[in-house]
């Protein structure tokens, strides 16, 4: 006998796992997206949800199962599009048959990430319509269709980025400066864009500086502005050490700024980093008034540097933090609690390398908080007693031990040395390219250009570092000569704010000696 083949028909769809022959409402939702918070955009955001919603509950085999939308989010990534990511748990937990969107591009400008998340709502029988391309994502022949759409919306994306950076890089290229005002304290968006100063929240900036510059860590004038209540520049009760360093380091409080800092990765993550030489920078120096007198920020730069260069522990926790330097290892005296909780509790200072394993031990001792405060009262009425002979002394040499004009001669002429060499190696190079030349005797002209540049640049930085020494040391004897012609006798009493604006280092040699050195130069030895 021959085969019989008996057919049994589809009871379910392949598609929807719902029986054939039974009637029931697709439950659609629909998912609308704008990339940026422009007027014109939030018009169509506007549009957008107002149609599908309308669209939807007009169909009378369909069931409105919500419309999820992002406003102001780029479609090249899913990570902050949680309207998308709302709507996708929601089918994938089988409360959508069907998603409607405008076109590929609203749903994706990323190809990987549109087809990864078709084929997965597939899988749990979701379909996908794109009305402009007329596209149905259950139409077995619509991934090549997607695929070649989504490539373009991804370009496309691409494109709009390049532009926008090529654009934002120009603006740097003509020095035009813009902040993030919200966030960034002490200046307000001028008629054109440009900085002007809020004097109210400029006088915090000034506080800090100032603090700063009398010896406070960062740590402590955060814990200071918190205190006061003073808001941050993010609007926030409380402050933090990060927060003040940011200020304290941005050029843009003398009148400056640097232009890109950081930039963009790639456009499709939207990672940025910071710019060590990736892309180039621009400078623009006397772009707007000043809160900080530039001097003053270059002072404030070479204490951060000095403090970072003898490794202080600057926590900004105990009155002498990071001030007491141990003459044994060089390194910096930490607060320590001897009984604590007794009534024989004791604030000591001792060196943290002191107990350091693979540290050969310390000989210096640790000393008692109450004799240390004791120690600067005896020091500071020692330096009081010279009051006048050190205002006098340095009125007297500071026009010539902090005279700059030769070095700022030499500057010049440096400078004017390097672009005369930077013009001959581009000159070198067009020749090369234009006219044969003997190869070797090229690559040695072009080295030694090269060499000379480096060797001018090495001067050049190293003049430009002198200058700027000595206008900072100049300031720092300034600053210091303020507060002691602020002063109206000796003190009685130890004082926190005096130690911080007098006192540059204290280091300790045993009990018996102890070396004041004033922020001056001056060394005072308590014996």
């Amino acid at each position: 006998m021959g085969k019989n083949v008996i057919t049994i028909p589809a009871t379910i769809s392949k598609m929807t796992a719902i029986p054939l022959g039974e009637t029931r409402k697709r439950r659609v939702a629909a998912y609308a997206r704008v990339s940026t918070d422009h007027e014109d955009q939030i018009s169509s955001y506007e549009a957008q949800v107002d149609y599908y919603t309308k669209y939807i509950k007009s169909r009378s085999d369909w069931e409105f199962a919500g419309l999820f939308a992002d406003e102001g989010r780029s479609g090249v990534s899913y990570a902050k599009r949680e309207g998308f990511k709302s709507m996708i748990e929601t089918a994938l937990d089988g409360k959508i048959d069907l998603i409607i969107t405008k076109s590929v591009s609203r749903f994706a400008r990323n190809t990987v990430d549109s087809l990864t998340t078709i084929r997965k709502l597939k899988e749990h029988h979701v379909e996908c319509y794109f009305e402009k391309e007329n596209i149905w994502t259950f139409d077995e022949k619509c991934e090549i269709l997607l695929t070649v759409l989504s490539s373009l919306a991804q370009e496309e994306s691409r494109s709009i980025s390049e532009n926008c950076t090529w654009g934002q890089r120009k603006r740097f290229q003509d020095g035009k400066v813009s902040v993030p005002f919200a966030r960034f304290l002490g200046y307000d968006r001028g008629e054109n864009g440009e900085l002007v100063i809020n004097e109210e929240q400029a006088k915090t900036v000034r506080r800090i500086y100032g603090l700063f510059l009398n010896g406070y860590t960062t740590n402590a004038i955060a814990r200071i502005l918190t205190a006061d209540g003073i808001p941050s520049p993010g609007g926030k009760p409380t402050w933090h050490g990060s927060v003040v360093k940011s200020i304290l380091t941005n050029e843009k409080y003398k009148g400056s700024a640097l232009l890109q800092k950081v930039y963009t990765v790639s456009f499709l993550t939207k990672e940025k980093r910071k710019n060590t030489g990736q892309v180039p920078q621009y400078y623009v120096e006397n772009d707007h008034e000043a809160i900080i007198d530039p001097v003053a920020f270059e002072l404030v730069q070479a204490m951060m540097d000095q403090r970072a260069d003898r490794k202080m522990q600057y926590a900004g926790t105990g009155v002498f933090a990071g001030k007491i330097i141990c003459s044994c290892c060089g390194g910096i005296y930490g607060s320590k609690v001897w009984h604590s909780g007794t009534k024989y509790r004791s604030d000591v200072w001792r060196c943290n390398n002191k107990y350091k394993k693979k540290q050969t031990k310390c000989t210096t001792p640790t000393l008692k908080e109450k004799y240390l405060k004791e120690l600067f009262v005896r020091a500071f009425n020692e330096l009081f007693k010279d009051k006048n002979a050190i205002i006098t002394d340095f009125e007297a040499i500071k026009d010539v031990v902090f005279d700059t004009s030769e070095l700022e001669s030499e500057q010049v002429r440096l400078q004017i040395e390097i672009n005369d060499i930077a013009k001959s190696v581009e000159s070198c190079i067009a020749l090369n390219a234009h006219i044969a030349q003997n190869q070797e005797e090229y690559r040695q002209h072009y080295e030694s250009l090269v060499a000379k540049y480096e060797s001018v640049s090495a001067q050049l930085q190293k003049v430009s570092e002198e200058i700027q020494q000595k206008r900072v040391r100049l300031k720092l004897t300034e600053h210091f000569l303020e507060e002691l012609r602020k002063q109206k006798g000796t003190i009685t009493e130890f004082s926190q704010d005096l130690l911080n604006s007098m006192v540059e280092s204290i280091t300790v040699y045993s009990v018996e000696r102890i070396v004041f050195k004033f922020k001056n130069g001056t060394e005072i030895e308590m014996v």
